[in-house]
């Protein structure tokens, strides 16, 4: 782990965080700015900057766990589809570097925004109850 990396203090326990999911190998959370209600990130504990570094079976658990999430959020916010998307390096809009799969709830008529957008923080207290609707169907 890293010991500047904003994530890697989540996984430390160091910052508080609204864990959907968590096992030995990965951790998915709730964006503390969120596209929509749920927007989820899915990482792994071990610290890579970008999906370049991450080894192929890494990559492969990761991505098993980003479908487990992706399903839980559909549900528990009754989200009509899912956008999952995943950035590397500054040029695509990556400011925390340490690589993160969004899964992002969608609805008909949302636009698809910019991720790098300027997007309001949500309340710790609201992320929280949003993650225990999600939490149900893991």
């Amino acid at each position: 782990m890293s010991k500047d990396c904003e994530f890697c203090k989540l996984v430390r326990k160091e910052s508080p965080v609204s864990c959907i999911y968590e096992d030995a190998r990965v951790m998915a959370f709730l964006n503390i700015r969120p596209m929509n209600e749920g927007h989820a990130l899915v990482m792994p504990k071990r610290h890579y900057e970008t999906i370049y570094d991450v080894p192929d079976e890494e990559v492969a658990y990761l991505f098993k766990i980003v479908k487990k999430v992706a399903c839980a959020v559909k549900k528990g916010v009754n989200a009509e589809g899912i956008s999952i998307t995943q950035h590397n390096g500054r040029a695509t809009g990556q400011y925390i570097f340490h690589v993160h799969v969004h899964v992002i709830p969608r609805y008909e008529g949302d636009k698809l925004a910019d991720i790098t957008q300027d997007i309001h923080e949500m309340s710790r207290e609201r992320l929280d109850a949003t993650a225990r609707k999600i939490k149900a169907y893991i």
